[in-house]
């Protein structure tokens, strides 16, 4: 019976740690990157096409699996009340990603137990749980991937997962493969139905992507691409790098380009990892795969200059498994290892990530998300156009169609910018005259001002110190000491 009761502990840590978890519900801390997919799961629902624009067509979700998920969870639960359940459901699958993940390095249940919780609450695991983007359900994924097909040798996980994990994510084809590698250098053998199922996954996207949107490769990537694209020399692309990392590779972004906790976890975990795979045990072939992986993923998306903070969420988590293993395994001084663990690591980076999601849930929640409120209920035609930056809660919440600066949910922006980049946003302007302009300058300076002064006139100046205030003096100084916003200006055609 007592046996039993400890086996099941790792399943309470799960609950436990969910239920924790939902307590960030309160910041209202919702990524803007998860409004652009919601939008496009409504827009399938409202028109039959995944878009964002009516019935155009286009990839502005950077995940197919997250759009259609999204698309259940609006029809079930109605537009006005998907986003708390969907918000759940992805912090439970991701939690019992973490458990699938303890499972395969751990033999103790007690020691399972810790591993959920403590791994739960770093910040990058409540990003990923509560922000609502997709890798709730893509990290879910690769855990069931390693845990039921290079753990239990399970030929549908082996067949089918690779293709759900890249239609949640095309890029995760670098996680594909370097499982692919350590599982080849570790058993000395090719697992063909795993080859089956790369080929199955990628022919799957590829030909998804081309069949219904008519391109390989997803608009978001295309855009970006276009959009930010620099031709550095080496010395520059090598300098961009040391400067970005250290604020990518940890969890902790501090002001500057130098962070000296970044250098310090980052040695850390790498003698934690040395330590635990001196000896050839079946759960170290599971420490190479995800540690590596951590190690590519992060050097090939900063060297490409890509620096949202989402890229890193898992990588970032999966890096700092080893050191929670290593504090877990202490045979001697465990309580202390740990004690020192938690006061000095794990508690700080919990208040870090409960101020940050207060203040940006500040930030994003009421103050981006008011300005698409005032929108909505100001503007009932909703085929008017508005250009902005970026595509997430003004369009969600106010409804309108949009244009914006990147191209991710307009194609036809990306036009402007193969033609004349410098002068793209002018020229867009000039040639779809959307009824709305955001802008975070003040459009009536510069060259271009005389167009837009006979054009448009400034409606409203949206402020974001206007926005740091709070009946509750706690809340009202954690605004004030992370203050999260961008101020705009919103300009009306008269013509």
């Amino acid at each position: 019976m007592a046996k039993n009761k400890s086996n099941r502990l790792p399943i309470y840590a799960v609950v436990f740690t969910v239920v924790f978890k939902l307590l960030f519900l309160l910041t209202h801390y919702i990524q803007e990157d998860a409004f652009i997919t919601w939008r496009v799961a409504q827009n399938l629902l409202d028109y039959g096409v995944i878009g964002f624009n009516g019935a155009t067509k286009v990839s502005a979700s950077t995940t197919h699996l997250y759009v259609f998920v999204s698309y259940l969870f609006n029809l079930i639960f109605g537009k006005e009340y998907f986003i708390e359940p969907l918000l759940v459901f992805n912090s439970v699958l991701f939690t019992i990603g973490t458990l699938l993940l303890a499972h395969l390095t751990l033999k103790n249940p007690w020691h399972k137990a810790i591993f959920i919780f403590l791994i739960g609450i770093l910040p990058p695991s409540i990003k990923i749980s509560i922000l609502g983007m997709e890798y709730g359900i893509l990290f879910f994924l690769e855990m069931v991937l390693l845990y039921y097909g290079f753990n239990k040798n399970k030929k549908w996980a082996l067949i089918f997962l690779p293709a759900l994990i890249m239609f949640t994510r095309i890029d995760t084809i670098i996680f594909l493969g370097i499982v692919f590698l350590v599982d080849i250098f570790w058993n000395r053998k090719i697992r063909w139905n795993y080859i089956f199922g790369g080929i199955l996954g990628i022919v799957s996207v590829l030909s998804f992507n081309w069949l219904y949107f008519g391109e390989l490769v997803n608009n978001t990537i295309v855009a970006k691409k276009l959009l930010y694209e620099h031709d550095f020399t080496f010395a520059q692309n090598l300098n961009y790098f040391l400067v970005s990392f250290g604020n990518y590779w940890g969890m902790l972004k501090l002001p500057g380009n130098f962070n000296p906790v970044t250098l310090i976890i980052l040695a850390f975990e790498l003698l934690c990892f040395i330590y635990l795979v001196r000896q050839r045990e079946k759960r170290n072939y599971f420490l190479w795969m995800i540690f590596i992986f951590g190690w590519v993923k992060q050097i090939i998306f900063i060297s490409q200059k890509s620096l949202f903070d989402w890229y890193y969420w898992v990588p970032q988590l999966l890096l700092f498994v080893p050191v929670i293993i290593f504090v877990l395994e202490q045979k001697e001084k465990r309580k202390l290892w740990l004690s020192l663990l938690i006061v000095f690591y794990i508690v700080p980076m919990l208040a870090f990530q409960t101020v940050h999601s207060i203040a940006t849930g500040n930030g994003e929640w009421n103050y981006r998300r008011g300005i698409g409120v005032f929108l909505d209920a100001f503007e009932k035609d909703k085929k008017q156009w508005i250009l902005l930056e970026p595509a997430g809660y003004i369009p969600y919440f106010s409804g309108l169609k949009t244009i914006d600066e990147v191209g991710l949910v307009d194609k036809q922006i990306q036009t402007e910018i193969k033609k004349d980049k410098a002068n793209y946003w002018i020229n867009t302007v000039k040639n779809r005259k959307p009824k709305y302009l955001l802008s975070y300058k003040n459009l009536f300076q510069g060259k271009d001002a005389q167009y837009y002064q006979t054009h448009y006139k400034l409606m409203k100046e949206f402020r974001i110190k206007d926005n740091l205030k709070s009946d509750n003096p706690v809340l009202e100084k954690i605004y004030r000491f992370k203050p999260s916003g961008t101020d705009y200006n919103l300009y009306i055609r008269i013509d």
